[in-house]
């Protein structure tokens, strides 16, 4: 598989979708997901950090923004975590969530991969980032393509 239009379904996303918003309900973390073919010769880890900015990730209140990077030709993905974030998560935490996707990946279930993915590391944020009354939606839940 090696074009993004190809990586998910129309209904695939809009359960990525819904499973972002589910993530974010309880916390005031932001989760984005962006899917391009290639990272090219960037390295992988220096393009979602492009990406992340980009899409200006790096501009929430709390710096807890966490993107889920895939390179679909490169067979590739990062999951890149705002400052914020690193400071308070246990340290296995990025390689946990990596293995639950990697997990659904190898079986060919990308959607099922960036769920699981996504509610795990919306649950973390949950515990770190709590969601109050005051809390807003700083990013779009959609899947962005590059």
């Amino acid at each position: 598989m090696s074009k993004v239009e190809d990586f998910l379904t129309k209904q695939d996303e809009g359960e990525i979708v819904e499973a972002i918003r589910k993530a974010e309900k309880a916390t005031s973390g932001e989760i984005r997901v962006h899917i391009e073919k290639t990272h090219g010769a960037t390295d992988i880890f220096e393009r979602s950090m492009e990406v992340f900015h980009l899409l200006k990730m790096d501009n929430t209140k709390e710096e807890n923004g966490v993107l889920i990077y895939v390179a679909v030709e490169d067979r590739d993905f990062v999951i890149y975590g705002d400052s914020g974030i690193n400071k308070v998560v246990p340290t296995d935490f990025w390689e946990s969530t990596k293995d639950a996707i990697v997990a659904q990946f190898k079986s060919g279930n990308f959607k099922q991969g960036l769920i699981d993915g996504i509610l795990k590391a919306g649950k973390e944020l949950q515990t770190h980032f709590p969601w109050n009354e005051d809390g807003t939606n700083e990013l779009s839940n959609t899947i962005s393509k590059g």
